[in-house]
């Protein structure tokens, strides 16, 4: 299939539209590629390779270069500086992600126009993030103040759009979604079911996230 080009604003959309963005880390290039492999089954339109993953630029590159049939976005993920960020998108990366915000990341995401989501824990954190153009803002460790932290942010900052990762399950995304989030990251309670090289665990779990997720949005 081929490839779709799309703008910066594009990605963000369809990031926001799925609502879930897979997060990989993984022992090695074979098994980060199944996984990835598994979460594009699923129907998951994003996928984050960490950079704690041994090769992730060849990581990125392999997957970038493979025709998924829904066109999954690969996206750089654990990135702390500018020059880890320029490696992803040289490898393909179509956005890059930060556990916490670096302003010449971020300078650097916007000189090649891509989506840079750095990740914040207070409003000043957040403000400053979106000043910097963070087109996304990472709420992490989500699972330190659960879903009432969205809404505690959008309330003086209703523009902003947040992705809580860490701490979200099958069980609880429907809280994380309602309460305002515009999209949610999942690494190991999504992953871990392929711990043994059960693949179709895991695309069984992320087509149910998917089906939360949705039927969540629609009781907003």
């Amino acid at each position: 299939m081929e490839e779709l080009i799309l703008d910066k604003f594009e990605i963000i959309n369809k990031i926001c539209e799925n609502g879930l963005v897979s997060v990989i880390r993984a022992e090695t290039m074979e098994k980060a590629l199944n996984l990835a492999d598994a979460c594009a089954k699923a129907g998951i339109s994003s996928v984050e390779v960490t950079f704690t993953v041994a090769g992730a630029e060849n990581v990125i590159k392999e997957l970038c270069s493979r025709k998924y049939e829904n066109n999954i976005l690969i996206g750089a993920g654990t990135v702390l500086d500018p020059e880890t960020a320029k490696v992803a998108i040289l490898a393909g990366a179509k956005y890059i992600i930060s556990p916490a915000f670096n302003i010449e990341t971020a300078k650097l995401c916007n000189r090649y126009q891509v989506p840079y989501m750095p990740g914040a824990m207070t409003i000043k954190e957040v403000i400053e993030c979106m000043e910097a153009g963070a087109d996304i803002v990472k709420i992490f460790p989500a699972e330190l103040f659960g879903p009432t932290i969205i809404k505690a942010i959008k309330g003086p900052l209703p523009q902003a759009k947040l992705m809580p990762t860490g701490g979200i399950s099958v069980e609880n995304v429907d809280q994380w979604i309602k309460a305002g989030s515009c999209a949610v990251g999942v690494g190991g309670n999504l992953t871990k079911l392929a711990a043994n090289g059960d693949y179709e665990a895991l695309v069984n779990m992320g087509k149910e996230f998917i089906k939360r997720i949705k039927a969540a949005r629609e009781q907003v």
